[in-house]
């Protein structure tokens, strides 16, 4: 459907604005390079105000970079309105006009650029029938249920054959079984358009199941980009860690490539190539890790809750709190609060920061 698949290109991105009672200036983005490949969906990730939304508006054309140029393809879009520029946004409010039927709604910016009609009528009716709508154009945005808004703002940006598609958390507003169905819709149209997408979340879960790359931003820079698998299995640091997810963190010393220290337990790690004998952290999800009379770390159970299709554990490791996680547990071993037992995992199942 797209007319090109187009890449966007970051080259050391700032933007700076003034904090409004200490007048001071800030970053909000700091020295951010980006590469973002053509025909990928590629997720924004972090906290409130790390600088994902502005690194948005500024490549939709809202928000001006302060430092750096921004490339569509190979064009260097800077100067561009958000009009000039081969991009669509969708937004978190959806912003559909109330007194249009669907059809206009997703007509509107087709209409904007002079189209006859039957262009435009063949345009919104296969576009309608790509997000779910077919049958239902002549329906007025307020009979529409959150998710229905959803496509329609999806519509109203793809028939415009954008060479970026831009979303900023439109999910947000949906409940989450409908936020679930919805980010599944959104890949399948994403990948039958075969546009590239840069989407906005806070969303840890969002961002897994949609994205080819994640890029994870902290306090306006970027902390880490990598597929899902890659920032999720090798973080690369501990907010990484602990924003994908939910991690534990042993501390300790690394006695060799092959050996860490923690508690005064050696257990078995791949750490080669870091420096031996000092201070190491080990990333441990709670699904890597098993409770067993067995194991690589003694610990103390202080919850054990039946959660259906896992038996969610907290144990204590010295003064360490451990999650442990161990799904399926019908036929296992249960253990109570107050039991004595040892937390086990392989060298595979740990991440050496």
């Amino acid at each position: 459907m797209a007319k090109e698949k187009k890449g966007v290109r970051l080259e050391h991105i700032s933007k700076i604005y003034q904090d409004p009672k200490t007048k001071k200036d800030f970053y909000a983005v700091r020295d951010t390079s980006l590469e973002i490949a053509p025909g990928s969906f590629v997720t924004l990730l972090g906290p409130s105000g790390c600088g994902k939304t502005t690194t948005l508006r500024m490549i939709a054309g809202f928000e001006s970079p302060d430092e750096g140029e921004i490339y569509l393809g190979d064009e260097a879009i800077n100067a561009l309105t958000p009009n000039k520029r081969d991009t669509a946004m969708v937004f978190q409010s959806y912003a559909l006009l109330p007194h249009y039927n669907i059809f206009d709604n997703v007509a509107y910016g087709l209409k904007l650029r002079k189209m006859d009609k039957e262009t435009i009528k063949v345009k919104v009716m296969d576009i309608l029938k790509l997000v779910g709508l077919e049958g239902m154009e002549g329906r007025m945005t307020n009979q529409l249920s959150g998710g229905q808004q959803q496509r329609v703002a999806l519509a109203r940006a793809l028939v415009l054959e954008p060479g970026v598609l831009l979303f900023d958390e439109p999910l947000s507003n949906l409940d989450a079984k409908l936020r679930v169905s919805m980010r599944t819709e959104i890949r399948r149209i994403q990948q039958e358009a075969g546009i590239t997408a840069v989407y906005v979340t806070h969303d840890q879960s969002e961002a897994m199941a949609l994205s080819d790359q994640i890029i994870i931003m902290e306090k306006g820079v970027v902390a880490q980009i990598g597929t899902p698998q890659e920032v999720y299995y090798h973080p690369s640091n501990e907010f990484v860690a602990d924003f994908i997810g939910e991690a534990n963190f042993l501390r300790g010393t690394l006695v060799s490539g092959e050996t860490a220290d923690i508690g005064g337990h050696k257990v078995a790690v791949d750490a080669a190539g870091q420096n031996v004998g000092g201070a190491c952290t080990l990333v441990l999800r709670p699904e890597s890790a098993v409770l067993g009379d067995a194991g690589q770390l003694p610990c103390k159970v202080i919850l054990s809750c039946f959660m259906g299709s896992y038996q969610n554990y907290h144990v204590m490791v010295g003064d360490t709190l451990v999650k442990i996680t161990d799904f399926n547990p019908k036929s296992k071993k249960i253990y109570a609060v107050g039991d004595e037992a040892w937390v086990g995992f392989t060298k595979e199942d740990v991440h050496v920061l």
